[in-house]
């Protein structure tokens, strides 16, 4: 009879060691010190402290320089079907309240803080979208698919994971799941129609991050000019239009995300004849060369930094849209600029907008993040950030 492959156990650097046993989620493969014979993608590994105690156990990625995802801290526990069936009722019962009758579309699980690590799940009405950003999960997609039928019952589930991983069963779009989808989905939020494009659209198909400030924006707009700058497909241009905007003006260099907008807009027949217009342009030009005044600007560009080395860069970028945001801003006018950049940190984003008005009448409305779909238990994966600033006559 053949012996069964033991348990993958790793040791880990001093520093490493101290940072898990603070909850950190990643253990890097420079930081494994030992570890008892080579591991596979997905494969349960445990990591022992200096004095051989339990650490913590996670998901092995043999390819990727973040080796393991660490699913448990603390006490030793069974990691099997019942655990992660309990996990993701616990992710589930964390949205609690989040739904409502005009929104069926949110995050019911957020990677590293809900112990998801690598993976969100987003539901857009009937569909569910499944993206992953290790291959450690691939040999448990199956298990996975089987409790979210069992737990959360949908009319299909898409899977789409990161470009940098691959696997031979799995393509990136595909329904593992129910029916295959073939078009975008259509979705409420707040009460207004929204596309999905589940299938091959950036993230899960739509940035439901925003919710609350998209919110926010349409509180804020009534009788004013707005300007929506890097608009992708209209979030903020719809929000507004419903707020009572008296003109709204969408800028993006994308062709397609206008071409969305458009679809967008027509979902909503609510919203009438408001004043709209769409611009396919470079945002930062666009921005410095035009004369028009706004009495409502919301910038609110792509990621800016991709990697650390790129912060500097990015801060400067997010100053020189504000101060061009500043020379359109009419009197009594409100500017709102975001950064979805994880390598920003909210403290670097917020004081270079405030350097970047100091000595302007302005007066700071505001400083948001995440919807709370979106929960953050592990600081460093806390990305979104936004200022809302006013302009005092």
């Amino acid at each position: 009879m053949k012996n069964p492959t033991p348990t993958l156990r790793l040791r880990l650097s001093p520093s490493a060691e101290m940072k898990i046993r603070r909850g950190h989620p990643w253990v890097f493969d420079g930081s494994i010190r030992k570890q008892n014979r080579p591991g596979a993608d997905g494969e349960l590994a445990v990591i022992f402290d200096r004095q051989n105690q339990f650490l913590a156990a996670g998901l092995y990625d043999a390819n990727s320089p973040i080796r393991l995802r660490v699913l448990h801290h603390g006490q030793p526990a069974k990691i099997n079907t019942d655990w992660f069936a309990q996990n993701l009722a616990r992710s589930l019962a964390a949205r609690d309240g989040i739904a409502d009758r005009d929104t069926n579309g949110w995050r019911l699980i957020n990677g590293e803080n809900d112990n998801w690590p690598g993976l969100v799940l987003d539901r857009y009405a009937d569909v569910l979208v499944l993206k992953i950003y290790t291959a450690a999960w691939f040999p448990r997609l199956p298990l996975i698919v089987s409790l979210l039928n069992a737990q959360l019952p949908s009319r299909a589930i898409v899977l789409r994971h990161s470009r940098n991983i691959r696997h031979p069963a799995y393509h990136d779009g595909m329904t593992i799941s129910g029916a295959p989808v073939t078009q975008r989905v259509i979705f409420s939020e707040s009460g207004l129609n929204f596309h999905a494009d589940v299938t091959r659209g950036q993230k899960t198909g739509f940035f439901l991050d925003q919710r609350d400030n998209r919110r926010r924006v349409e509180h804020l707009a009534a009788d004013r000019d707005v300007l929506n700058l890097f608009s992708f497909t209209g979030g903020f241009s719809l929000y507004a239009a419903r707020g009572g905007a008296k003109s709204i003006l969408s800028v993006d260099l994308s062709r397609h995300a206008l071409a969305e907008l458009r679809d967008n807009w027509q979902l909503n027949p609510a919203l009438g004849t408001r004043p709209h217009e769409e611009l396919q342009a470079d945002a930062f030009a666009w921005i410095e060369q035009s004369t028009r005044r706004h009495s409502l600007i919301i910038i609110d560009p792509p990621a800016l930094a991709k990697r650390a080395a790129d912060r500097p860069a990015a801060i400067r970028a997010y100053q020189r849209l504000a101060r061009a945001g500043l020379r359109r801003l009419a009197d009594n006018g409100i500017l709102v600029c975001a950064s979805c950049s994880a390598h920003v940190s909210a403290e670097d984003f917020v004081n270079a907008i405030r350097v970047t008005v100091s000595g302007k009448k302005m007066r700071e409305l505001a400083i948001t993040s995440h919807a709370p779909d979106h929960r953050v238990t592990v600081s460093e994966l806390r990305y979104l950030k936004a200022v809302f600033l006013q302009k005092i006559r």
